[in-house]
């Protein structure tokens, strides 16, 4: 016991030197008091702590004693956690209807999660949002790399704000961030196993839209447009029957094959990605050749292009992003927010430079095998999906559950929000009772909350509160 206590002693005296932290209670563009309890802050990691990352702490509004604690994932990588508070489950929003290109303001979403739940929103890995490194070593990051820290961070985190341990876990996130999500599970379970300090109270995690192989996710897209009409029979069944199931390496020899895919590339070229039924921004870098090559990061346009084009262009997705940048990037901002100066120049919602520049390695393929050990060891999952998002196609995400050889427990059925179907769901069970529940999110894109936020904290605050969505 007491030298459980002197290794408690030496955390609180680390993390005291190594991380800052500010409560925040007015932000510009909102007007007064900020109505939940927002706090801001470095954790550093890496060996020589080198890498600080930069998180928005924000308390359930309902009972933070007791409510589930939420580490958010965002995806890219490299899109700031600041991204998911405003765009997807956090308590702002920007108010869009009066944007007009000068300081954006500030209004509450009503679909919060943390209505239900604290949540820690993280810029990781290093390069993304606000977290820096004081190396340039520091900002070469991989997979398994991102996970360390992201651990570690929750590590000491955590042993700075003890009040929290007793609170139940979920590690939660989406797109990219929903492949990191099942790796930085596993490191949480393999380290309580392995009894280091402190021990956290992981239930389970949730991942949206998620990433699990690049390659799986992206071949199943032939099977989505099929499905989704935006194929006919016939180049279907021409690709099914000539590729042999590989569409994203076909062979460059199979003549066949290519002809199938180059129709069925000039049918889907021009439909937007995180939702077919919204209008393809034009502005966008054009894929590569090979639409099934194309790589499953968010995607993002510099600001001032899209004050250039906004006039003359009809509307898409995009545009909803042109406050957050004028906003982030504020002086004023920054320093209401405690962020030290000099060390982030131009902020980013997705900083896309770490990929296009090699600084962030893909080392890991798959987290198929991280899914199945999480199940094996008992942990509790919410995997749901978007049905209109073509990155990464709902069947692709049902197709590696399924590959898991769990039994369903509850077959396929519609569940509900306010009387209306809000998409469908279907549960599976391991022999110790260990549940995978899958939900699509009916209507929903790249990421669900983004376009079903009502539906989407339904979904979460069921799951949470262990009853059937």
């Amino acid at each position: 016991m007491k030298s459980c206590m002197h290794l408690l002693l030496f955390f609180l005296v680390l993390i005291k030197t190594t991380s800052s932290q500010s409560i925040i209670t007015t932000l510009p563009g909102y007007p007064g008091p900020l109505p939940f309890k927002l706090e801001t802050g470095y954790i550093s990691v890496g060996e020589h702590d080198e890498r600080h990352l930069f998180y928005y702490f924000i308390e359930s509004e309902r009972e933070p004693e007791t409510d589930p604690l939420l580490l958010w994932l965002c995806g890219g990588p490299g899109c700031s956690g600041f991204s998911g508070l405003v765009f997807e489950i956090g308590p702002l929003a920007f108010d869009l209807a009066t944007f007009d290109g000068s300081f954006p303001s500030l209004i509450i979403n009503p679909y919060s999660w943390t209505k239900i739940a604290s949540i820690i929103f993280i810029d990781a890995p290093i390069g993304t949002g606000f977290s820096y490194s004081t190396t340039s070593e520091g900002y070469v990051i991989s997979d398994t790399k991102s996970t360390s820290n992201i651990y570690l961070f929750l590590r000491k985190w955590l042993l700075k704000h003890p009040k929290f341990l007793k609170n139940c876990l979920y590690v939660t996130g989406d797109s990219y961030g929903g492949k990191i999500t099942p790796m930085v599970a596993l490191e949480i379970a393999k380290g309580n196993e392995a009894g280091l300090q402190p021990r956290m109270l992981l239930q389970g995690y949730t991942v949206g839209n998620p990433l699990t192989g690049e390659k799986m996710d992206i071949n199943e897209r032939i099977s989505y447009f099929h499905r989704m009409a935006l194929i006919s029979d016939e180049y279907f069944e021409l690709a099914k029957s000539n590729c042999n199931g590989e569409y994203v390496s076909p062979d460059p020899n199979n003549h066949k094959c290519l002809y199938a895919l180059r129709l069925i590339k000039k049918c889907t070229e021009r439909i937007y990605e995180s939702h077919i039924l919204e209008p393809k921004c034009e502005f966008l870098s054009p894929k590569p050749t090979d639409l099934l090559s194309s790589r499953l990061f968010m995607e993002d346009v510099p600001v001032d292009f899209l004050f250039l084009t906004k006039q003359e262009r009809p509307w898409c997705r995009n545009y909803n992003y042109m406050p957050v940048y004028i906003w982030a990037n504020n002086k004023t901002v920054q320093e209401a927010l405690h962020v030290k100066k000099g060390t982030v120049t131009n902020w980013q919602r997705c900083n896309t430079t770490m990929y296009t520049t090699s600084a962030y390695e893909i080392d890991v393929g798959s987290v198929l095998q991280h899914h199945q050990l999480l199940n094996e060891k008992g942990f509790q999952a919410l995997v749901y999906s978007g049905d209109h998002d073509m990155t990464v196609p709902y069947l692709s995400t049902l197709k590696w559950i399924r590959n898991l050889n769990l039994t369903v427990d509850e077959r396929w059925r519609p569940w509900y929000v306010d009387g209306q179907i809000a998409g469908y769901t279907e549960k599976y069970k391991n022999i110790n009772q260990a549940y995978i529940t899958f939900a699509t999110v009916k209507g929903g894109g790249h990421t669900a909350p983004e376009y079903k936020p009502k539906e989407c904290l339904a979904m979460i605050e069921r799951w949470l509160s262990l009853v059937p969505l």
